[in-house]
């Protein structure tokens, strides 16, 4: 004897195209979170190594310039009451 699957009712139908959908949204919103991540993490490395290069040239600039002179602060009288 053959067993013969029933019919799908409608809101079994509509159950699997709405388990569908959500697993399609999820899938591109899976997507779109690694797009952005990646974006941010090219985005940090640029700004990283900007910084890095500021950083290196103020350093050398602190070697080459002279030690700045320390100026004597003007003495302030005090008043006592």
């Amino acid at each position: 004897m053959t067993a013969r699957k029933p019919t799908p009712s409608p809101a079994s139908l509509a159950r699997a195209d709405r388990q569908r959908l959500a697993a399609e949204e999820g899938a591109r919103a899976i997507a779109e979170v690694e797009r952005d991540a990646t974006a941010i993490r090219k985005n940090m490395e640029r700004l990283r190594a900007l910084r890095e290069a500021r950083e290196a040239t103020a350093a050398a600039e602190a070697e080459l310039a002279p030690a700045p002179i320390a100026k004597k602060k003007a003495r302030v009288k005090r008043i006592v009451r």
